[in-house]
């Protein structure tokens, strides 16, 4: 695999070495048991798979080279190129501008576009409506794309099986991803995105009813103009947002195969649901085993480090939460000392305090990983700081 250019400050001596000795020891990625950072007072379960992923790393070099090979220019990133608050606060301390916020609106910047200017596109990608728009201005949205490649092959295939398929999206309909997907899908087929499981219940009672009147109230933005209940479910197939619960989707593809078999009987299925391998992303698909890995361990608690409006690292905390008192966090700043820790709820959607976060013992085992947008760097401050409040 491709070898990227990262800038210094984003490294970690200890997380690096520890991911290379691992590379070394299992270059098949076979073994997902978590690694073992042991201390006089703390032990450290450390997921096998974390942190930055080829997208990101691509994305990154991309970024940082252009701001270094053009100085005299002005720089706009369309978006957030990652989730991950430190790494967008770095390249706007180097000048860069965003002209979007997360949920697709614009920002200021937009009315100060020219042909000359530079405009990098995100990881996640972003909507042909939006290419269109910097094309209208003379900017070519290709030179200085760092949109993930494992996001354009859900593109591909959702391109592919939409010529005789509708396309369901499994993605968080406000994510710039998704948006991105739902754009190139809507080219070639009628579509829509649900977000879950039990979305996708109601969407297969619809199915099965023709309620065109549900339909349009409870998928209402979610679904292509002039979308028919009654003729555009004929046949579907299903893609994901790359950085969803793997298991998730899988319920779903499940589900309405399952709708699609009652509708249309077990010996016609072919003709009416695409047999679609799973779109989830390697590097999604291997921490969240890593994650369930971290499971099996004797830990006190866990912790995830990630940005807050991260899919995938909130996806980790999913599957840790429920065998784990765990704690959101995006930095070693969020662990105040060895009695309160600042992190985030994913219910409530807001930052919370809690105290006596570490057990009263003499060894503490803590099971750690991170999402795919963060840096080896946070990793081992983290790392630190636990140390240092423990003692």
């Amino acid at each position: 695999m491709k070898k990227f250019i990262i800038p210094n400050n984003y490294k970690s001596t200890i997380i690096s070495g520890l991911k290379e000795q691992r590379k070394l020891e299992d270059p098949r990625k076979k073994d997902f048991l978590p690694s073992v950072l042991e201390y006089e007072k703390v032990k450290f379960y450390i997921a096998r798979h974390f942190g930055f992923c080829y997208g990101v790393e691509n994305a990154i070099e991309i970024a940082y080279k252009t701001i270094d090979e053009n100085p005299d220019k002005k720089i706009y990133l369309l978006s957030e190129m990652i989730h991950n608050p430190d790494v967008n606060e770095d390249l706007i301390s180097r000048g860069v501008q965003f002209l979007m916020d997360t949920n697709g609106n614009y920002l200021p910047g937009w009315d100060n576009l020219t042909k000359d200017d530079i405009v990098i596109i995100p990881a996640f990608g972003t909507t042909i409506e939006i290419e269109n728009k910097l094309k209208s201005i003379g900017i070519n949205p290709q030179q200085y794309n760092t949109t993930c490649p494992f996001v354009e092959k859900v593109w591909n295939r959702a391109s592919s099986i939409g010529k005789t398929n509708t396309i369901i999206i499994h993605g968080k309909y406000y994510h710039e991803e998704t948006r991105a997907t739902f754009s190139f899908s809507s080219q070639t087929a009628k579509s829509i995105i649900v977000k879950d499981l039990e979305e996708t219940k109601i969407l297969g009672k619809i199915i099965l009813s023709g309620n065109q009147e549900e339909f349009e109230k409870v998928f209402s933005g979610k679904f292509t103009p002039g979308f028919n209940v009654k003729t555009d479910f004929n046949s579907i197939g299903v893609v994901n947002q790359t950085t969803m619960l793997a298991l998730e989707t899988q319920e779903i593809t499940d589900y309405l195969r399952g709708i699609m078999i009652q509708k249309f009987g077990i010996d016609n299925i072919s003709n009416h649901f695409a047999d679609t391998r799973d779109t989830l992303c390697y590097a999604t698909n291997d921490n969240q085993e890593s994650a369930k890995h971290l499971r099996q361990t004797d830990s006190d608690l866990a912790i995830v480090i990630g940005g807050y409006n991260s899919s995938n690292t909130s996806h980790l905390v999913e599957l840790l939460e429920d065998k784990f008192n765990t704690y959101y966090i995006s930095s070693a700043k969020c662990i105040i000392d060895n009695k309160q820790i600042s992190h985030f709820d994913l219910r409530t959607k807001l930052e919370l305090t809690t105290n006596n976060y570490l057990p009263a013992k003499e060894k503490i085992n803590i099971a750690l990983t991170c999402g795919a947008s963060c840096p080896d760097s946070i990793v081992e401050e983290v790392i630190n700081r636990l140390m240092e409040v423990i003692g």
